[in-house]
């Protein structure tokens, strides 16, 4: 179950029961379309879940067009969604997901638990230029990847957040290889070896 505590933020009953529902949606359509590995469904909670809630304590500010690439099962995208129905309302989140069963379930849990993200179905090069504000992504690809798609679809002066494992200090060198960047790391909430790498002013080398 989902609690303040396991998130590590205080949010209202209303955003609580959307998340419990959104987790209860997960643990059902999970046998059938590998949402997440199996082998970390019994620890979601944190696992998922917590660690994904971890990037409203980094938002960047103004917000205005959220867009999280690659987002599978939701994570961390719809749980920033569902945070920001209650946090800032103003936001609008767009969801790019280019399996069409996980786009499915995404839809599902949106229409569900009453949030307004919306999800693109397409490959995330495909996809139109989103102009966000904020990118976020979690565990999708190598860092010089992820700077390609977000010179696509972010906005000038836009923020990326991207999650990113152990080896982030090497990523982040190969990245800089081919990109000029400003680059802010926060440590993971929920592993001291994981960082929530804050990018922006990204130019082309």
């Amino acid at each position: 179950m989902i609690t303040s505590e396991t998130l590590g933020f205080d949010v209202s009953r209303e955003t609580l029961e959307r998340l419990n529902h959104y987790l209860a949606l997960l643990n059902k359509w999970n046998p059938r379309i590998n949402l997440v590995a199996r082998a970390t469904l019994a620890e979601a909670v944190d696992r998922h879940f917590a660690d994904s809630a971890q990037l409203v304590a980094v938002l960047p500010r103004p917000l205005g067009h959220w867009v999280d690439i690659g987002s599978g099962g939701g994570f961390p995208g719809l749980v920033v969604a569902t945070l920001l129905a209650e946090r800032a309302p103003d936001v609008s989140v767009s969801l790019i997901e280019s399996d069409t069963r996980k786009a499915t379930f995404l839809r599902s849990v949106i229409r569900e638990t009453g949030l307004s993200a919306k999800v693109h179905a397409q490959r995330i090069e495909a996809c139109a230029p989103q102009e966000a504000t904020v990118l976020s992504a979690r565990a999708l690809a190598p860092l010089p990847k992820l700077m390609e798609f977000a010179a696509r679809h972010l906005a000038p002066g836009g923020t990326a957040l991207f999650m990113k494992g152990e080896s982030w200090g090497k990523e982040l060198e190969d990245a800089r290889s081919q990109w000029q960047f400003s680059c802010t790391p926060h440590t993971s909430k929920t592993n001291p070896n994981a960082v929530v790498l804050e990018i922006g002013d990204l130019v082309h080398v």
